[in-house]
């Protein structure tokens, strides 16, 4: 079972999110901020993250540049999730380290379609 590392600090986004994705059978832990993100990463090897970009205490910008400086961390494929939908955040967050990029709200089938992909390639 893929585990799955949803760092996101809405409370509604996570729960969402996580029951839609654990239905479809993956193992998901969680983290509230970026800090915790950076921390869970390193304990619980998981094999993919979605990172929201906009957290507290450490956003997600600076939690991927992080997780991708860490030798332990750093091949853990991270999928950024924003409201931020302007030209440029695509680029911002593939220059911060996130190996793609989905806007929010999250349509589920396109972003499933990412994250098996990275799953795939591992």
């Amino acid at each position: 079972m893929p585990k799955i590392l949803l760092v996101e600090d809405n409370e509604m986004n996570r729960d969402m999110l996580s029951r839609r994705l654990k239905r479809r059978g993956y193992e998901i832990v969680m983290a509230v901020n970026g800090a915790d993100g950076v921390a869970m990463a390193k304990s619980e090897t998981p094999d993919l993250i979605l990172m929201d970009m906009s957290l507290p205490v450490m956003d997600g910008w600076e939690a991927t540049k992080n997780i991708k400086a860490d030798r332990a961390t750093e091949l853990i494929p991270v999928i950024a999730l924003t409201a931020h939908a302007m030209s440029g955040d695509r680029d911002k967050a593939l220059a911060a380290g996130c190996d793609d990029y989905d806007t929010k709200p999250i349509e589920l089938s396109r972003l499933l379609t990412k994250i098996q992909a990275f799953l795939e390639s591992t």
